[in-house]
């Protein structure tokens, strides 16, 4: 068991792990919605859209 003066000696990991993988999801979204909004666009632009019936 570690005392008191050990537990608070005790150092975390730094960000550096979180903050990439933070921009990694980040830079996943921003390419979804790219894509989301290029795939909008080039239906509407190319009159190709999809109809319920």
């Amino acid at each position: 068991m570690l005392s008191s003066e050990e537990l608070l000696d005790i150092k975390g990991g730094s960000w550096t792990a979180t903050l990439l993988n933070a921009v990694s999801r980040l830079i996943t979204t921003m390419l979804g919605l790219g894509q989301v909004f290029g795939s909008s666009v080039r239906r509407v632009v190319t009159g190709k859209t999809c109809k319920i019936n």
